[in-house]
């Protein structure tokens, strides 16, 4: 701000404390919009004002003559705060927001986006120019996802769901069935347990259903919890051989997939 122009602040100060603010300094008010309201009145009075050396004119006049002409309409909607940042495509395509993730077109994994956070939405920029306006989720570890956002081979996981699953499972025998609602139950969330499920029904195409759930029943003798090992015993023709009963003992040590029990080694898969 230049020094004439702090002047001329200055002045317009001084005008306020001298007509308005002097004026109230006798005068009590009970509320808010009773002090609003005189000071309402008297700035309409001090824009009345004829004013020295403009030939008699007031501000209301000079307002009118020249700065309204000027003016443009207020915008339609109000002003929204929003506070800006950087984040990182992840190889998930999701970016996290204050422990939010957002989905992102798939086609900017590893990129860096600009991030609009305001109060109702999360605005998603690529290099100027945006490519998402999310609802913002204030759920931390959640993720808000669009399916278009998805690459195909994702998406196509989309037609399922854990009931769609077990279903099938059933449709094979009791054993594939128990073996999807273990896999789904062995997951933090059921969706993260979807691919091996659905490679659970690639082998049904490839071996048929009576060979599935024979390798199931023996999946689930051995403790497993994944698509792999079904795919293993499958391979190496275990699932002919029955089911491998194993000591109580044995079973109480296996907690989770990397206790994999004696019929994944004796399957000789070394991966």
């Amino acid at each position: 701000m230049t020094a004439f122009a702090k002047a001329k602040v200055e002045v317009a100060v001084q005008v306020a404390e001298r007509w308005i603010l002097a004026r109230l300094r006798h005068e009590v008010f009970f509320t808010l919009a009773a002090l609003n309201a005189r000071i309402r009145e008297l700035l309409t009075e001090l824009n009345a004002r004829p004013m020295k050396g403009y030939g008699g004119r007031c501000r209301r006049d000079l307002f009118e003559q020249f700065d309204r002409p000027a003016l443009q309409p207020l915008p339609t909607e109000r002003f929204v705060h929003g506070d800006w940042l950087e984040a990182r495509v992840n190889i998930d395509y999701h970016i996290e927001v204050q422990r939010h993730y957002y989905s992102v077109p798939h086609t900017l994994v590893h990129e860096t986006v600009d991030v609009r956070l305001a109060a109702t939405t999360v605005d998603v920029f690529h290099r100027g120019t945006r490519v998402w306006l999310h609802t913002r989720s204030d759920v931390p570890g959640r993720h808000t996802t669009v399916a278009a956002h998805m690459p195909h081979a994702h998406r196509a996981h989309l037609e399922w769901s854990p009931s769609r699953l077990i279903r099938w499972g059933g449709s094979l025998g009791a054993a594939t069935q128990a073996l999807v609602e273990a896999i789904l139950a062995s997951r933090p969330h059921p969706e993260q347990g979807y691919r091996s499920c659905l490679g659970l029904l690639r082998l049904e195409k490839r071996y048929g259903a009576s060979r599935v759930e024979a390798a199931c029943a023996r999946a689930l003798a051995a403790g497993a919890r994944s698509y792999r090992h079904v795919d293993s015993i499958l391979k190496h023709g275990l699932d002919r051989q029955g089911v491998l009963l194993e000591e109580p003992a044995a079973r109480s040590t296996r907690l989770h997939d990397n206790v994999r029990g004696p019929a994944y080694y004796q399957s000789g898969d070394p991966s």
